[in-house]
């Protein structure tokens, strides 16, 4: 399981952080964060091209790739506050969707036994089941909620004769018992798909979703608010899945099967921000990132931005638990420095 480097493309880490060989990860080691790249778009029905998503979220950034990023909303720097490496991609055989799934489980299984969080950069979203079934392999099953933005509730069950696919992965989850369907969290659902019986099912299995006319009725942060509460109840942990095509597609075309009408990214970043700053983050994925069908870098700049809005709060909120101060969101910027 050594460091592979990226599989497409020239090597390099998540905006310079310093790289991690697998192999060599240990509960001694003392990371907190461990990026891993899952290049995979084998399970995409419409349009391809997730499995350069990690190469693109890991590089699309305008400033210096110099493992440092201040953050001005949180005065922490994500990147230098907590430990965080990159262990390079999994090696994710191209239209071998179980093999590609089996490694990837075992990669973030070894992270979260290391007693670190896990990153993934997708891919397409049928990482999801390797994603959150590595952790929930180590936290024990059933011990593990899902918080998963989406335009698309992924609860499908067999597609082009297969299991397995980016329509697919929260019901594989589901089936296995390695997360249960009334401590699974949808938001941003919309549009025209699943069909009736697919929500028939999810409605037998406990699922909430909360889907775009609901947001817009009763406000986002009502629903995060809900959303995170059924999350933490009887579970230890709570993994975040996001699909960058929850925005809306002015704010992230370079996704497989965009959905008009989804979120902003201002929201999406403000809503990741608040989960990892409130809920005991055990996991994250960022997938779908297409960037053949990206414009000017939109869709990959916004999922970079998610990961940092993540390991910024994640790294505000070891300080506050260290220092018992708490963050004040309406704080000054300059104001707040000089205290």
């Amino acid at each position: 399981m050594a460091r592979y480097g990226t599989q497409f493309g020239p090597d390099f880490t998540f905006l310079g952080v310093d790289r991690c060989d697998l192999d060599e990860l240990t509960p001694d080691s003392g990371m907190d964060v461990v990026v891993l790249g899952a290049p995979f778009d084998g399970g995409t029905s419409h349009r391809p091209g997730t499995r350069f998503g990690p190469m693109a979220i890991r590089g699309t950034d305008y400033l210096p790739h110099d493992g440092s990023r201040p953050s001005l909303a949180l005065g922490t720097d994500g990147l230098r506050d907590l430990r965080v490496v990159d262990a390079g991609d999994v090696e994710m055989p191209p239209g071998d969707i179980v093999t590609s799934l089996g490694v990837l489980e075992a990669a973030v299984e070894r992270i979260v036994r290391a007693g670190a969080i896990p990153i993934v950069l997708g891919g397409d979203h049928s990482i999801a089941y390797a994603d959150a079934k590595g952790v929930a392999n180590v936290l024990g099953f059933g011990n593990v909620s899902m918080i998963h933005f989406d335009a698309h509730a992924d609860t499908g069950d067999i597609a082009f004769g297969s299991l397995w696919g980016h329509g697919q992965p929260m019901r594989r989850l589901i089936e296995s018992g390695a997360l249960a369907g009334n401590r699974f969290l949808q938001i941003g659902l919309r549009g025209y798909w699943p069909p009736p019986e697919t929500l028939d099912w999810m409605a037998e299995q406990g699922l909430r979703s909360y889907e775009m006319t609901e947001i817009v009725h009763r406000g986002l942060n009502e629903c995060l608010t809900e959303a995170s509460a059924i999350a933490v109840d009887g579970c230890t942990g709570v993994f975040l899945s996001v699909d960058i095509d929850v925005c809306d597609p002015a704010h992230a075309p370079g996704t497989g099967t965009p959905e008009p009408g989804g979120l902003t990214a201002r929201e999406l970043l403000n809503a990741v921000r608040r989960l990892c700053l409130e809920l005991p983050i055990v996991g994250i994925d960022v997938v779908e990132v297409s960037p053949p069908y990206d414009h000017a870098d939109i869709t990959a700049a916004l999922a970079n931005r998610v990961v940092l809005e993540a390991l910024s709060a994640l790294a505000r909120k070891q300080r506050d638990v260290r220092d018992g101060t708490a963050w004040n969101p309406g704080e000054p910027l300059l104001e707040g420095r000089r205290a």
